[in-house]
C-alpha cells in the first residue's frame, strides 16, 4: 500500500517552518539556531550524527546471502542494509518493513539533498523467471490493465484516508536485454487530485538469476528522468550474480520455476506478495525536498557529508 500522510519527522519540520519569520538561502547558521527549540535542535543533531557515522563503501561488495555482488565505482557509494533502513525510516520517515540488501547513492548526493536520488537493492527468490514471453508482450495493452489495477488500488487508498493515485503512463517503456538478462521500465505516477501536484517517478530494474531476481528501485522525481537514464547502465553494470546463482546455470531437473514471466514482473502482480513497493518513498521524499529548500543554508551545513 502507498502511504502519503506526514510522518513525525515532517511534522517536526513543519513546526520549525512555522516558527521562522523569514528564511533565506544566505541565512547564517547561528541565526537558524536561534529559531530552533532545544528539542528540535537535538533531533537534527541526532539525525546528523547517524549520517556521519555511516560507512559509505565503494569497490566489490558481497550482498547478504552470498547470491550476488556489487562492484561500486568511485562515482557512487553503497550503504549497508542497516544504514539503508535508517535512511528510509529515520531520515525519510517511512514505516519499518521491506528488507533491503542495501542502497546506492551517487557520490554527489546525500539523502538530505533536494535533488538527490538513490537505488534500493532487494532480492526475490521465487524461482527461475522464464524470459520466453519477453518479445511477445504488448506493453500498450499491459499499460491499460495496469491503469485499471491502479484505479482499483486508488479507490481503496481513498477509503483508507490516503491520497488518490493515478498511473499516468510509461516514463520509459519496458525493455528487456536478452544478453545480460536485465529488464527495466519506468512509470509516471500522480498523487492526489490537484492538477498542480508534482508527478513522481517509479523506475524499476530487474536482474534475473537462477533462483530469483535482484530488484533495483530508483527513488527519484520525474524531473530527474534524464539523469536516471544517463546513470542506468553504470548502475546495472555494478550487479553480478555469483557462481551457482547465474541465470544460465538454471537446471530444469533441480531448480524451481517461477509461476510468472517477464510480463508479470512489469505489471507488478507479484509485488503485493513481497511487500516491497517503494513508491511511497517517492512521495515522502517529495515533501522532504520542499522542506529542505525552505530551511536552506542551516540544513545544508547541519547535514553536510564529511569527505572520507
Amino acid at each position: 500500500m502507498y502511504l502519503t500522510k506526514f510522518p513525525p519527522i515532517f511534522r517536526c519540520l513543519i513546526a520549525l517552518l512555522a516558527s521562522l519569520q523569514i528564511i533565506s538561502a544566505t541565512a547564517e547558521e547561528t541565526e537558524a539556531d536561534e529559531t530552533l527549540t532545544p528539542e528540535q535542535l537535538q533531533y537534527f543533531e541526532h539525525i546528523s550524527s547517524l549520517w556521519q557515522g555511516m560507512e559509505k563503501r565503494t569497490g566489490v561488495i558481497e550482498l547478504p546471502g552470498g547470491i550476488a555482488k556489487l562492484d561500486v565505482p568511485e562515482e557512487f557509494y553503497y550503504l549497508s542494509p542497516e544504514n539503508t533502513a535508517t535512511v528510509l525510516e529515520e531520515f525519510w520517515g517511512n514505516p519499518p518493513g521491506g528488507e533491503t540488501y542495501g542502497m546506492i547513492f551517487p557520490q554527489a548526493y546525500t539523502p538530505f539533498d533536494g535533488d538527490s536520488w538513490g537505488v534500493t537493492i532487494q532480492y526475490v527468490e521465487e524461482g527461475y523467471v522464464s524470459d520466453d514471453d519477453a518479445d511477445k508482450i504488448d506493453y500498450d495493452d499491459l499499460l491499460v490493465d495496469m491503469k485499471k489495477d491502479t484505479r482499483e488500488e486508488s479507490a481503496y487508498r481513498v477509503e483508507q484516508g490516503y491520497e488518490a493515485i493515478e498511473l499516468v503512463g510509461w516514463a520509459a517503456p519496458p525493455h528487456y536485454n536478452h544478453t545480460d538478462k536485465t529488464l527495466h521500465w519506468a512509470q509516471e505516477l500522480a498523487f492526489g487530485t490537484d492538477p498542480g501536484n508534482d508527478h513522481v517517478l517509479n523506475y524499476n530494474v530487474r536482474v534475473l538469476g537462477r533462483k530469483g531476481y535482484l530488484m533495483l528501485n530508483y527513488i527519484a522525481s520525474i524531473g530527474q528522468l534524464e539523469e536516471i537514464n544517463q546513470n542506468l547502465e553504470p548502475v546495472m553494470a555494478m550487479t553480478e550474480f555469483n557462481d551457482g546463482f547465474k541465470y544460465d546455470q538454471f537446471d530444469p531437473d533441480m531448480d524451481e520455476v517461477a509461476a510468472y514471466g517477464i510480463g508479470a514482473l512489469v505489471a507488478g502482480k507479484v509485488l503485493a506478495k513481497t511487500g516491497i513497493l517503494m513508491t511511497l518513498l517517492l512521495v515522502l521524499k517529495k515533501f522532504w525536498i520542499i522542506l529542505i529548500v525552505a530551511i536552506g543554508a542551516f540544513f545544508k551545513k547541519l547535514f553536510s557529508r564529511k569527505s572520507a
